[in-house]
């Protein structure tokens, strides 16, 4: 491995760094990253970086590339080796030592892998710290030193951690998990074996040829099999977690999908009286009947943009007891210290049923229902993807419509919402729709559907 020059610009993305290995990101690329990565903390005063990696095949080859960039500047790294996002997550705060790196592509396909990295206290970067950061690498203007490597086992910490926030009720609850052949799949059934659970696992090998569906369980395509084994075990509910592991999605008694807006609706119910302060954050693709439901509840609602670097660090800033967004992060603030885990949310879920005779549907019971899409993926080249979004904006200024512009451009009508988007995760365009009656649903994606298609050309 050695420095190179050969790195596409377009793996700086707006939460991370993430492209197709070995073509974007291969030991070279890797190695060169480590080096920009320990000068720029070694600028700031920090002399320490905690690294861990997921189960995807090229992770063991980009740590270990990445980590000798480091050393080779004077840092110290402390390895945790194969671990779970948030289990990296957890080490940052128990090792007292925000500055790292996490070697993951998340939900992406197998072939993808990338960097979610940290700096300092301002927690993952973001937007303009990883464009500061790129062109930062692209100088090369490096330092050298000789750092040393220690390893550190968080497991047991983590352990401990969910048996200190975590209080059942008399009712066992029976529930199928889904690791999707993910990272999580080295401690899900060890951790929920710990509880009083009648558990079923499904997936739970690690595999990073991800054999049976893609590890994203916020589309509901890939949850076909845990909806299957629920009902086929008469289960309470099924959890499936994402490739590395901070993402949640949710199937009810009945084998349907509960989309991760519906599930903070069921969180705010629970802990709403027991905060003191009853504000909480949800993202721009998140449905009308959450903000409706935080409204009836006399709490206080706040739309913010995508992207849990974003929506995490906001939580923080403003010390909120729960947050979340559309795509399966979630964030407990309460008795939880505020990073997302699939696996506790989870277990937050089962917590609030073990404590109740009521089944998941039930919990839902009251809420303003409205017709609402997926989120619809739209592929569009990375150079063009905000210039369409852009296009748009201006095309529902002309138009007199309200916008929200925070995070791409989110329309608001008397009747439902559109929102259009560049996916800083890939090279697409994001967009969501909601309305009253389907019918008006419809006509929002008409329009906003085909200004996109005929942007995109």
């Amino acid at each position: 491995m050695e420095l190179t020059r050969n790195i596409n610009q377009y793996i700086f993305r707006g939460y991370d760094i993430r492209g197709v290995y070995p073509t974007d990101l291969n030991s070279d690329v890797a190695y060169t990253i480590g080096k920009s990565f320990g000068t720029y903390v070694k600028h700031l005063g920090k002399t320490k970086a905690v690294i861990g990696m997921d189960n995807r095949y090229s992770s063991l080859e980009l740590k270990e590339s990445l980590v000798q960039g480091i050393i080779s500047t004077g840092i110290d790294v402390i390895d945790l080796g194969l671990v779970t996002t948030p289990m990296y997550y957890y080490a940052c705060i128990k090792l007292n030592n925000p500055t790292g790196v996490m070697v993951t592509a998340s939900h992406n396909p197998k072939d993808d892998n990338g960097f979610k990295f940290a700096f300092d206290e301002r927690g993952n970067a973001r937007g303009k710290m990883i464009e500061e950061f790129k062109d930062f690498t692209f100088k090369q203007d490096f330092e050298d030193g000789i750092g040393k490597i220690s390893y550190y086992d968080i497991r047991n910490d983590y352990i401990e951690l969910f048996k200190q926030s975590l209080d059942f009720g008399k009712r066992k609850i029976k529930v199928v998990i889904d690791p999707g052949n993910g990272t999580t799949s080295i401690i899900a059934k060890e951790l929920y074996e710990m509880f009083p659970l009648d558990l079923e696992v499904i997936f739970g090998d690690s595999n990073p040829d991800f054999p049976n569906h893609h590890p994203d369980p916020c589309v509901e395509k890939n949850l076909e099999s845990l909806k299957k084994k629920v009902i086929e075990k008469n289960a309470d509910l099924g959890l499936a977690f994402d490739g590395d592991g901070d993402r949640l999605g949710v199937i009810d008694e009945q084998g349907h999908y509960i989309a991760t807006d519906k599930y903070m609706i069921i969180i705010i119910r629970d802990i709403v009286d027991k905060v003191a302060k009853k504000e909480f954050l949800y993202d721009v693709k998140c449905s009308k009947s959450l903000s409706d439901e935080i409204e009836k509840l006399n709490a206080r609602g706040i739309c913010y943009r995508t992207g849990n670097s974003y929506t995490k660090a906001k939580v923080k800033e403003e010390n909120l007891p729960f947050g979340g967004e559309l795509s399966g992060h979630v964030y407990f603030n309460d008795k939880w210290p505020c990073f997302d885990s699939g696996l506790y949310a989870g277990l937050r879920l089962i917590e609030i049923l073990s404590k109740t005779d009521k089944k998941v549907s039930n919990l839902l019971d009251g809420i303003n229902h409205y017709y609402s899409t997926e989120e619809l993926k739209f592929k569009s080249s990375d150079d063009k993807k905000f210039l369409i979004v852009d296009k748009i904006k201006e095309y529902c200024l002309k138009k007199g419509y309200q916008i929200l512009a925070i995070d791409g451009v989110r329309v608001t009508f008397d009747y439902g919402w559109a929102l259009v988007r560049a996916s800083n995760t890939g090279p697409n365009i994001t967009a969501r729709f909601e309305a009253k009656t389907f019918e008006q649903l419809e006509q929002l994606q008409t329009e906003f559907i085909d200004l996109i298609k005929e942007y995109n050309v």
